[in-house]
Parts: structure tokens; C-alpha cells; sequence
């Protein structure tokens, strides 16, 4: 089992899905964890009282991350209950499961989704990374995904976010490795979460969808949590920069 044992971690969107199964397995592994939510207070709570049992400490704290202000109180929150900041794990974002024409895209919905799903990002890194430089190093992981990468076609908005998301960890990365701050995305294809579902609407949908899929399956939310463990622990001292795909073979672009 890989151990976290004495780190301080952020989880943002922790509430649900792929957040919070990092929560729970970074608890398990031993971390003490701080984790944003943004609206459903009764999914946060369940999170946490699940993540205790492991005897660390678990904290949520309500935050909308597209705002500067936000990002910077929950880094200020998690640095001060938790003592320090080692881990930053930058996952939460949103997706449209609705088809969109880019003639139909709104300029609201484009900026919505570039302020939820791209500045959120640069938000909570903004704040977080001076902690790190000031304790001598840290781990940083962000969420992409296989739409940023080559595309969905009806989702640009969404996509065109994911590949800046992409683009920023490993321009970060360069930056930030004379302080021995690791940066790395893990960047999964469909998993199966709230958003699966509704964009699989029924069965033929679905069928369609897994065609893509070598394992004829999507991701469960431990098999992406997994890697982000992986990231921060001590096996991955010399990764940084990197794309780590979790798409079941669906897009295999090394």
C-alpha cells in the first residue's frame, strides 16, 4: 500500500465522483485532507464521515473556484487546519452533457466553462504553489482529460478547456521543478459517474459509446483515483510533466 502517512492534502470537487474517491483512497493511504464542494453540503458530509474512518483528518469547505477570492480562502483554510500543504490535487470542473453546436454555444456558456473548468485550475495553483515553494517541494495534479487531447466534436467549449488544462501542467511543470514541485495530469476517458449516465441515455447510446472502448467498459471512479495516488507518492519522484491516460485503451496516444 502506498503511504501518504504526515502529508496535507487538497482535493477540489471532493464531493462526488472522481473527487471523491481520491478523498477516500488519500485517506486510506493515510493523508490529512482538505476538499472544496460547491453546493450539495449533504454529499460533502458523507464524504467525510466515510473518509474519517481511516483515522485522519477529513475537512470540507465550500467554495465556487472559479473565483480568486474562493480559491484563496480554501488554501488559507486547508494551510491552516492542516499545517502545511503538500499535495494539491486540482479536479474539480463541469460538463455539458447536451450536445453543442459551436453556432449555438453561448458566449455565457463559453465562459462558464472556461471559468469553471480552466480558471478554477490557475486559481487554486496560484495560491497553493507559494505554500509549496516555501516548504521545499510538493505534488500537483490536475484533471484532463481524453476530449483535451483530440477532441469531442459538439463539446469545444468543454475541450478546448481540458487541452489548456493539459497544456498548463506541463508548461508548469518546467517552472516549477527548480523547487521541487512535481506536476503531473491524469486525464481519463468516460467514467462511470453522474455525467456517464446522462450522457448515455439509453441502451443503444451506450452500446454505441463503448464501441470505443477495448475493455467494453468505462472507468469506475477508484480505477482514475488510483493513479492520482500514484502521482503523489513517493513511486513517481522522477515524473513530472506528464499526461497519465486512463481511458481504457480508447485513445492510445502514448
Amino acid at each position: 500500500m502506498i503511504s501518504l502517512a504526515g502529508k496535507a492534502a487538497v482535493v477540489t470537487g471532493g464531493s462526488r465522483g472522481i473527487g471523491a474517491a481520491t478523498v477516500k483512497l488519500f485517506a486510506q493511504a493515510g493523508a490529512d485532507v482538505v476538499f472544496s464542494y460547491q453546493r450539495n453540503r449533504e454529499a460533502a458530509a458523507q464524504v467525510e464521515q466515510e473518509a474519517r474512518k481511516h483515522g485522519t483528518r477529513i475537512e470540507s469547505f465550500k467554495a465556487d473556484l472559479g473565483k480568486m477570492v474562493d480559491a484563496k480562502k480554501l488554501v488559507a483554510f486547508a494551510h491552516q487546519r492542516l499545517g502545511r500543504l503538500d499535495i494539491l490535487i486540482a479536479n474539480a470542473g463541469i460538463w455539458n452533457h447536451e450536445d453543442a453546436p459551436i453556432e449555438k454555444i453561448s458566449e455565457r456558456e463559453w465562459d462558464e466553462m472556461i471559468r469553471v473548468n480552466l480558471k478554477s485550475v490557475y486559481a487554486v495553483v496560484h495560491h497553493a504553489v507559494p505554500h509549496m515553494i516555501a516548504q521545499g517541494g510538493g505534488r500537483i495534479v490536475t484533471l484532463g482529460s481524453v476530449s483535451g487531447q483530440r477532441g469531442t466534436p459538439f463539446h469545444t467549449h468543454y475541450s478546448a478547456t481540458k487541452g489548456g488544462i493539459i497544456s498548463f501542467t506541463k508548461g508548469l511543470a518546467g517552472e516549477l521543478a527548480r523547487h521541487n514541485i512535481l506536476v503531473n495530469c491524469v486525464a481519463p476517458g468516460f467514467v462511470d459517474t453522474g455525467i456517464w449516465k446522462a450522457t448515455a441515455k439509453n441502451r443503444s447510446q451506450m452500446k454505441t459509446l463503448l464501441a470505443a472502448y477495448p475493455l467494453n467498459r468505462v472507468a469506475t471512479v477508484e480505477e482514475v483515483a488510483g493513479p492520482i495516488l500514484f502521482a503523489v507518492s513517493d513511486l513517481a519522484t522522477y515524473v513530472t510533466g506528464e499526461v497519465i491516460n486512463v481511458n481504457g485503451g480508447s485513445f492510445p496516444c502514448g
